[in-house]
Protein backbone atom coordinates (compact mmCIF):
# COMPACT_ATOMS: atom_id res chain seq x y z
CA UNK A 1 0.00 0.00 0.00
CA UNK A 2 1.24 3.29 -0.83
CA UNK A 3 1.05 6.34 1.51
CA UNK A 4 1.21 9.53 0.27
CA UNK A 5 2.11 12.61 2.29
CA UNK A 6 -0.09 15.82 1.65
CA UNK A 7 -0.97 19.19 3.62
CA UNK A 8 -2.26 22.42 3.79
CA UNK A 9 -0.29 25.61 5.76
CA UNK A 10 -1.91 28.96 7.00
CA UNK A 11 0.02 31.17 8.67
CA UNK A 12 -1.80 34.13 10.31
CA UNK A 13 0.44 37.38 8.63
CA UNK A 14 0.50 39.19 12.12
CA UNK A 15 1.90 36.48 14.79
CA UNK A 16 5.00 36.74 16.22
CA UNK A 17 7.43 33.63 15.61
CA UNK A 18 10.77 32.97 17.36
CA UNK A 19 13.39 31.85 15.02
CA UNK A 20 12.97 28.30 15.75
CA UNK A 21 9.21 27.95 15.14
CA UNK A 22 10.32 30.06 11.60
CA UNK A 23 12.45 27.11 10.63
CA UNK A 24 10.22 24.47 11.70
CA UNK A 25 7.31 26.16 9.75
CA UNK A 26 9.69 27.28 6.72
CA UNK A 27 10.17 22.83 6.59
CA UNK A 28 6.56 22.31 6.95
CA UNK A 29 5.16 24.68 4.50
CA UNK A 30 7.98 23.62 1.80
CA UNK A 31 6.94 19.67 2.33
CA UNK A 32 3.25 21.03 1.45
CA UNK A 33 4.65 20.85 -2.30
CA UNK A 34 6.83 17.55 -1.62
CA UNK A 35 5.33 13.87 -1.35
CA UNK A 36 6.82 10.67 0.36
CA UNK A 37 5.26 7.38 -1.11
CA UNK A 38 6.47 3.76 0.80
CA UNK A 39 5.76 0.34 -0.16
CA UNK A 40 6.79 -2.17 1.94
CA UNK A 41 6.34 -5.97 2.15
CA UNK A 42 7.54 -9.18 4.13
CA UNK A 43 10.04 -11.62 2.71
CA UNK A 44 7.82 -14.83 1.17
CA UNK A 45 10.27 -16.72 3.52
CA UNK A 46 8.98 -15.14 6.41
CA UNK A 47 7.23 -17.32 9.30
CA UNK A 48 5.59 -16.52 11.78
CA UNK A 49 5.80 -12.57 13.02
CA UNK A 50 8.70 -11.70 13.77
CA UNK A 51 9.12 -8.46 16.33
CA UNK A 52 13.06 -6.42 16.17
CA UNK A 53 13.77 -4.16 19.59
CA UNK A 54 17.30 -4.29 19.31
CA UNK A 55 18.06 -2.15 15.67
CA UNK A 56 21.83 -1.55 14.35
CA UNK A 57 20.60 1.23 11.59
CA UNK A 58 23.14 1.93 8.46
CA UNK A 59 23.07 4.15 5.87
CA UNK A 60 24.80 2.63 2.81
CA UNK A 61 26.83 5.25 1.55
CA UNK A 62 30.62 5.87 1.06
CA UNK A 63 29.84 9.44 1.58
CA UNK A 64 30.55 9.04 6.04
CA UNK A 65 28.94 12.76 6.32
CA UNK A 66 25.74 11.99 4.71
CA UNK A 67 25.87 8.24 5.92
CA UNK A 68 25.72 9.33 9.41
CA UNK A 69 23.69 11.81 9.18
CA UNK A 70 20.82 9.23 7.89
CA UNK A 71 21.59 6.72 10.23
CA UNK A 72 21.20 9.69 13.54
CA UNK A 73 18.13 10.40 12.17
CA UNK A 74 16.84 6.87 11.54
CA UNK A 75 17.68 5.66 15.00
CA UNK A 76 15.91 8.94 16.69
CA UNK A 77 12.90 8.19 15.07
CA UNK A 78 13.34 4.61 15.69
CA UNK A 79 14.20 4.50 19.03
CA UNK A 80 11.13 4.52 22.01
CA UNK A 81 10.35 2.69 25.17
CA UNK A 82 10.87 -0.84 24.26
CA UNK A 83 12.95 0.12 21.06
CA UNK A 84 16.75 0.26 21.18
CA UNK A 85 18.69 1.72 17.61
CA UNK A 86 22.05 2.63 17.05
CA UNK A 87 23.63 4.30 13.91
CA UNK A 88 26.53 2.14 12.71
CA UNK A 89 28.49 5.32 12.85
CA UNK A 90 28.25 5.24 16.57
CA UNK A 91 30.06 1.50 17.17
CA UNK A 92 32.01 1.90 14.11
CA UNK A 93 35.33 2.97 14.06
CA UNK A 94 35.82 6.55 11.74
CA UNK A 95 37.69 5.00 9.04
CA UNK A 96 36.07 1.56 9.07
CA UNK A 97 34.33 0.37 5.32
CA UNK A 98 30.79 -0.86 4.92
CA UNK A 99 31.38 -4.59 4.75
CA UNK A 100 30.08 -8.12 6.03
CA UNK A 101 33.10 -7.89 8.34
CA UNK A 102 32.38 -4.77 9.94
CA UNK A 103 28.63 -4.71 10.23
CA UNK A 104 28.98 -8.20 12.12
CA UNK A 105 30.99 -6.75 14.64
CA UNK A 106 29.04 -3.81 14.95
CA UNK A 107 26.49 -6.41 15.55
CA UNK A 108 28.08 -7.95 17.71
CA UNK A 109 29.09 -4.94 20.38
CA UNK A 110 25.42 -3.79 20.45
CA UNK A 111 23.82 -7.11 20.63
CA UNK A 112 21.34 -6.48 18.08
CA UNK A 113 18.04 -8.71 16.43
CA UNK A 114 18.06 -6.82 13.34
CA UNK A 115 19.59 -4.40 10.65
CA UNK A 116 18.29 -1.77 9.07
CA UNK A 117 19.91 -0.52 6.11
CA UNK A 118 18.67 1.76 3.68
CA UNK A 119 20.60 2.57 0.10
CA UNK A 120 19.88 5.65 -2.52
CA UNK A 121 18.80 3.29 -5.38
CA UNK A 122 17.49 6.11 -8.25
CA UNK A 123 17.68 9.55 -8.17
CA UNK A 124 16.06 12.36 -10.98
CA UNK A 125 17.21 15.47 -9.95
CA UNK A 126 16.48 17.29 -13.10
CA UNK A 127 14.53 15.19 -16.00
CA UNK A 128 10.87 14.44 -16.04
CA UNK A 129 9.42 11.56 -13.68
CA UNK A 130 9.42 8.39 -15.58
CA UNK A 131 12.24 9.10 -18.03
CA UNK A 132 14.89 6.90 -19.96
CA UNK A 133 17.93 5.48 -18.29
CA UNK A 134 20.05 8.57 -18.89
CA UNK A 135 18.01 10.91 -17.81
CA UNK A 136 17.21 9.08 -14.34
CA UNK A 137 20.92 9.07 -13.38
CA UNK A 138 22.99 6.35 -16.06
CA UNK A 139 23.16 2.57 -15.56
CA UNK A 140 24.06 1.97 -11.90
CA UNK A 141 20.81 0.70 -11.32
CA UNK A 142 18.42 -1.82 -13.08
CA UNK A 143 14.36 -2.71 -13.04
CA UNK A 144 13.85 -5.88 -11.05
CA UNK A 145 10.67 -7.59 -9.83
CA UNK A 146 11.11 -5.53 -6.22
CA UNK A 147 12.72 -2.09 -6.43
CA UNK A 148 16.05 -2.17 -7.81
CA UNK A 149 19.38 -4.00 -7.94
CA UNK A 150 23.06 -2.60 -8.47
CA UNK A 151 23.99 -6.18 -8.30
CA UNK A 152 27.02 -6.38 -5.81
CA UNK A 153 25.54 -5.90 -2.40
CA UNK A 154 26.47 -8.85 0.21
CA UNK A 155 24.71 -9.55 3.28
CA UNK A 156 22.99 -7.05 5.60
CA UNK A 157 22.78 -4.81 1.98
CA UNK A 158 26.50 -4.12 2.29
CA UNK A 159 29.32 -3.87 -1.03
CA UNK A 160 30.14 -7.11 -1.69
CA UNK A 161 33.53 -4.64 -3.87
CA UNK A 162 33.76 -1.74 -2.38
CA UNK A 163 36.41 -0.14 -4.99
CA UNK A 164 33.29 0.13 -6.99
CA UNK A 165 31.10 1.19 -4.26
CA UNK A 166 33.22 4.26 -3.76
CA UNK A 167 31.82 5.76 -6.93
CA UNK A 168 28.81 5.22 -5.49
CA UNK A 169 25.93 7.78 -4.62
CA UNK A 170 24.98 9.22 -1.67
CA UNK A 171 22.12 7.28 0.47
CA UNK A 172 20.37 10.80 0.12
CA UNK A 173 19.80 13.15 -2.62
CA UNK A 174 18.56 16.89 -2.10
CA UNK A 175 16.58 17.55 -5.20
CA UNK A 176 13.99 16.03 -7.64
CA UNK A 177 12.75 12.33 -7.43
CA UNK A 178 14.67 10.25 -4.81
CA UNK A 179 14.08 6.38 -4.63
CA UNK A 180 15.66 4.79 -1.20
CA UNK A 181 15.62 0.93 -0.55
CA UNK A 182 15.62 0.00 3.04
CA UNK A 183 15.53 -3.89 3.80
CA UNK A 184 15.75 -5.17 7.29
CA UNK A 185 17.81 -8.03 7.97
CA UNK A 186 17.63 -10.50 10.87
CA UNK A 187 20.89 -11.28 12.23
CA UNK A 188 20.98 -14.87 13.58
CA UNK A 189 21.45 -15.70 9.54
CA UNK A 190 21.87 -12.52 8.25
CA UNK A 191 18.46 -13.19 5.95
CA UNK A 192 16.39 -10.30 4.49
CA UNK A 193 13.01 -10.54 6.43
CA UNK A 194 11.40 -7.41 4.99
CA UNK A 195 11.94 -4.82 2.12
CA UNK A 196 10.92 -1.22 1.76
CA UNK A 197 11.10 1.26 -1.01
CA UNK A 198 10.25 4.59 -0.39
CA UNK A 199 9.80 7.39 -3.71
CA UNK A 200 10.34 11.41 -2.45
CA UNK A 201 9.98 14.47 -4.82
CA UNK A 202 10.19 17.89 -4.82
CA UNK A 203 13.02 17.97 -2.08
CA UNK A 204 14.67 21.12 -1.77
CA UNK A 205 17.76 20.19 0.95
CA UNK A 206 18.99 17.54 2.73
CA UNK A 207 17.58 19.27 5.98
CA UNK A 208 14.07 18.67 4.56
CA UNK A 209 14.92 15.06 3.17
CA UNK A 210 16.11 14.06 6.45
CA UNK A 211 12.31 15.53 7.99
CA UNK A 212 10.32 14.03 5.82
CA UNK A 213 11.47 10.58 4.70
CA UNK A 214 13.06 9.21 8.43
CA UNK A 215 10.06 9.85 9.92
CA UNK A 216 7.61 8.10 7.27
CA UNK A 217 10.29 4.90 7.66
CA UNK A 218 10.28 4.65 11.00
CA UNK A 219 6.46 4.40 10.78
CA UNK A 220 5.75 2.29 8.06
CA UNK A 221 8.52 0.15 9.87
CA UNK A 222 5.78 0.06 13.17
CA UNK A 223 2.96 -0.23 11.33
CA UNK A 224 4.12 -3.24 9.51
CA UNK A 225 4.96 -4.60 12.86
CA UNK A 226 8.40 -4.94 12.05
CA UNK A 227 9.50 -3.28 15.04
CA UNK A 228 7.98 -3.45 18.94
Amino acid sequence: MYRVTECNQRVSPGRALVPGLIMLLAVSLAGCTSSVKLKGEWSESVEGNPVFGNLLVVGVSPDRNVRCAFERALATRLRSDTVKATASCAVMAVDAQLSRETVVAAVGSIGADAVIATSLVAVNAGAREGGSREERGGGYYKPTAYGYDYGYFGAYGVPVVYGEFETFPSVLSVSGVVELATNVYETRSAEKVYGMTTRAKNLESRGMALAMITPRIAERLRDDGVVR
